[in-house]
């Protein structure tokens, strides 16, 4: 497959899945605004604001200015709107590599934005982002039940995977760095709604009540969130789906490279796999998630290395 081909469907993942990221982490909040007690969300917003990496000169602004330009701002390429645009654009480049139904669920979905844009207001935002929602989800649908599972696949696969991990990873290194993450206390009624809104976040507060009832601790939070292997916003499950991914990808004429990103991604699954959550909350919380966000830096460059930015020589020499 061509380099830059590979490069567009790796990015057609990555995006979608950053515009369904943020989609439920400011739809959640802007709820919790309407949930929670009356002080100040200064601390929760500014969590989102890390979490998202909202652009430096958007830190400043108004709630409201700060979710219209997250949400519908095409000029920052951080928006919900900018990602759903940088995906489509990356579909019409390989046009002849998805199949049609996939462009045309795609196509919608970026007509049904941008007439979103400037028609949107604070009541109805909550709206808006739900239909944004459900046109991403029909995309992912449409591509896993249209498109032939090989190598093309594999790498938007592998783009909604990487992109997944990194997002929850991110969410869960900035609620255990936060007091919030303090895991022997008591929860007060304004951290158990910021604890119900991390699994909400994720999709995952009925999945986790299923397993654990009611038993809203951080520790067992973190737990489903990080090591269970069956939940489909786990990071362990995203790992998993990520090494498959790689390996549907496989490249038999850089054997050694490829071998590289084998281990690498094989050392994150095994860290996950084997893991205790009692040994994690015993050591420093927030510096394993980190060291999880740094292995996913390095397989992300060994993966664009291997397949996407490797030099005209090596290409030469398969």
């Amino acid at each position: 497959m061509l380099s830059r081909v590979a490069d567009s469907l790796y990015w057609i993942g990555r995006y979608l899945e950053r515009a369904e990221h943020t989609i439920r982490v400011f739809d959640v909040n802007l709820n919790l605004m309407l949930e929670g007690p009356a002080s100040k969300p200064d601390a929760r917003w500014q969590r989102v604001i890390y979490a998202l990496s909202v652009p430096d000169n958007l830190q400043d602004r108004t709630l409201d200015d700060l979710v219209d330009a997250m949400c519908f701002d095409i000029s920052n390429p951080a928006s919900i709107a900018a990602c759903i645009g940088a995906a489509r654009e990356n579909a019409r480049q390989v046009r002849d590599e998805i199949s049609t139904e996939q462009w045309q669920k795609l196509n919608r979905l970026y007509h049904s934005v941008a007439e979103m844009r400037g028609s949107q207001s604070y009541a109805t935002v909550s709206d808006l982002l739900q239909t944004m929602l459900d046109g991403v989800h029909l995309f992912e649908g449409v591509t896993d039940t249209t498109m032939s599972h090989g190598e093309g696949w594999q790498f938007i696969r592998a783009g909604r995977y990487m992109e997944r991990s990194t997002a929850i990873a991110t969410l869960l290194e900035l609620y255990y760095r936060s007091p919030f993450g303090d895991v022997e206390g008591i929860l007060d009624s304004a951290q158990y709604l910021e604890w119900v809104g991390l699994l909400r976040s994720c999709t995952a507060f009925e999945a986790f009540c299923t397993v654990y009832t009611a038993d809203l601790t951080p520790g067992r939070i973190l737990e489903f969130l990080l090591l269970n292997p069956l939940f489909p916003h786990s990071l362990r499950y995203s790992v998993n789906c990520l090494v498959e991914a790689l390996a549907g990808m496989q490249c038999e004429g850089r054997r050694s490279s490829s071998e590289m990103l084998t281990r690498r991604a094989g050392r994150l699954q095994a860290s996950l796999s084997f893991a205790q959550i009692d040994e994690i909350l015993a050591q420093d919380t927030g510096g394993y998630l980190r060291d999880v966000l740094g292995q996913c830096r390095i397989i992300q460059e060994l993966t664009y290395r291997l397949y996407i930015s490797y030099s005209v020589d090596t290409a030469l020499a398969i």
